[in-house]
C-alpha cells in the first residue's frame, strides 16, 4: 500500500513537515509495510519558499528590507537558478508574525518591505518572481510596495503636486498616481490563499483588518482609503482589478500586484501543487492524508488541505484530514472520508498546540486502524 501525507503547517505549532513526520510514525505502528511519502504543503502562506525549496535545487538570498512598521531587517528569499526564478513570502518582512500585539497598527502597517524584496530579486536578473500572500500584517493595499518599486502617490496643495506621506488615512487627498517611468517588470505570479475581493463585505478589511488590529472606526476609514486608491488606479492605469477573486489577500497586496506589476494571481495552492508535482504524486497513491491546525470555511476558500482533496477525488483516491480543530459550522463530506481532531473535550487548544506531535502520531494510528478495516 502506497500512502501520501500532503499536510499544511499547523500555525503556532508544527511546520508542514514535523506534520508528516509525525502522521507517518503513526501509520507505521500500525501497517509497517506501507509505502510512505511524505509531502510537505502549502497554499502561498508561510512556508511556500520552503516547501518549493524541498522539491526543487534552489538557494536562500538575503538582502535587506524593512518590516511593517519600518525596523530594518534581513530577508530571505528562494532563488531557482535553473529558470532564474524567485520564491519570496511577503510575510517575510510585512508578516503578522514579527510584530507583538501591541505593535499592530493597520493604518500604518506597510508592504514596503516586501517591495524592497521583490527589487531585489529584479536586480538579481529574475525572470520570474513568485510572491505568496498569506500572513499579512497589512492593509495597505500593496501602496507601500508600490513606493518602493518608483511609484508615485500625489496631492495638491496650491495648485502644486507633492508627494503623500506613509500613513494611509493620507490616501484621501490623492489625486494623481505616477508610474516609474520605462521599468519592466518580470513575469509575476501572486499566489493568493484566500479569494477575497478588495472591498466590501468579504474584502481584505472588513474580512480581515480586526485581527491585525484595526478597530470598528478604523475599519470604515480603511474601506474609504482603499476605494479611493482602486479608483485612482482605474483612472491613472487604465486598470481595475478590485473585484477579482484574491485582490483582497494579504490586506490588498493581490490588488496591487496586478494593478501596478501587470501581475497574474493564482491559487498558492495551484503554484506551489504545480511547483512540486502534487498531482503525479497522487497518482502514485492509494490513500492520501492532508491537515492543517483549523479546518474551517476559509479551508474551503484555497487553502491546501481542500486541494489535496479534490485533486485526490479527481484520481479516485481516498482522503483523510488530520487536523488541530474543526469548525463544526462547515460540511466537509464531499472533501474527507474521515476527519481526525486532535482537540477533544479532554484537551484545549492551548494543550493540543502543546502535544501536538504526540496527538499527530495517536492521529495517525487511528487513521492507520481505519485503513486496515475497510481493506477487510
Amino acid at each position: 500500500m502506497r500512502i501520501l501525507i500532503a499536510p499544511d503547517k499547523f500555525k503556532g505549532s508544527l511546520g508542514a513537515r514535523e506534520v508528516a513526520q509525525n502522521i507517518a510514525a503513526g501509520l507505521r505502528e500500525v501497517l509497517p509495510e506501507a509505502v510512505i511519502e511524505i509531502v510537505p504543503m502549502a497554499d502561498g502562506g508561510e512556508g511556500t519558499a520552503s516547501v518549493i525549496c524541498q522539491a526543487r535545487v534552489g538557494e536562500w538570498i538575503a538582502c535587506q528590507a524593512h518590516d511593517a512598521i519600518g525596523r530594518a531587517l534581513e530577508a530571505h528569499y528562494l532563488w531557482l537558478p535553473q529558470s532564474q526564478t524567485a520564491v519570496l513570502e511577503m510575510s517575510e518582512a510585512a508578516g503578522l508574525w514579527r510584530l507583538a500585539p501591541a505593535e499592530r497598527d493597520p493604518l500604518r502597517a506597510s508592504t514596503f518591505g516586501v517591495g524592497e524584496i521583490v527589487r531585489d530579486a529584479i536586480s538579481r536578473g529574475a525572470t520570474e518572481i513568485m510572491v505568496g500572500l498569506g500572513g499579512s500584517a497589512t492593509n495597505d493595499a500593496g501602496l507601500g510596495m508600490a513606493r518602493a518599486l518608483g511609484f508615485r502617490f500625489l496631492a495638491k496643495r496650491d495648485q502644486h503636486d507633492y508627494e503623500l506621506g506613509d500613513e494611509l488615512p493620507e490616501l484621501r487627498k490623492l489625486k494623481r498616481i505616477v508610474g516609474p517611468g520605462a521599468f519592466r517588470f518580470p513575469r509575476i505570479i501572486a499566489a493568493a490563499d484566500v479569494r477575497n475581493p478588495l472591498l466590501g463585505e468579504r474584502g481584505a478589511t472588513r474580512m480581515f483588518g480586526p485581527q491585525k488590529g484595526a478597530t470598528l472606526e478604523q475599519v470604515e476609514l480603511l474601506e474609504c482609503t482603499l476605494a479611493k486608491l482602486a479608483d485612482t488606479v482605474s483612472r491613472d492605469l487604465r486598470c481595475d482589478f478590485r473585484n477579482e477573486p484574491g485582490a483582497g489577500a494579504a490586506g490588498g497586496l493581490g490588488f496591487a500586484l496586478m494593478s501596478f506589476c501587470g501581475a497574474k494571481l493564482r491559487s498558492g495552492f495551484d503554484v506551489v501543487a504545480d511547483a512540486i508535482g502534487l498531482e503525479e504524486k497522487i497518482k502514485r497513491a492509494d490513500i492520501v492524508i492532508t491537515g492543517e491546525g483549523k479546518l474551517d470555511a476559509q479551508t474551503m476558500e484555497g487553502k491546501a488541505p481542500a486541494g489535496v482533496a479534490n485533486l485526490a477525488r479527481k484520481h479516485g483516491r481516498r482522503v483523510y484530514a488530520i487536523v488541530g480543530q474543526v469548525d463544526a459550522e462547515s460540511n466537509y463530506s464531499e472533501l474527507f472520508d474521515g476527519i481526525y481532531e486532535l482537540v477533544s473535550p479532554a484537551i484545549t487548544g492551548t494543550e493540543a498546540m502543546k502535544l501536538a506531535a504526540e496527538l499527530l502520531r495517536e492521529a495517525g494510528r487511528k487513521v492507520a486502524d481505519q485503513i486496515s478495516s475497510v481493506q477487510r
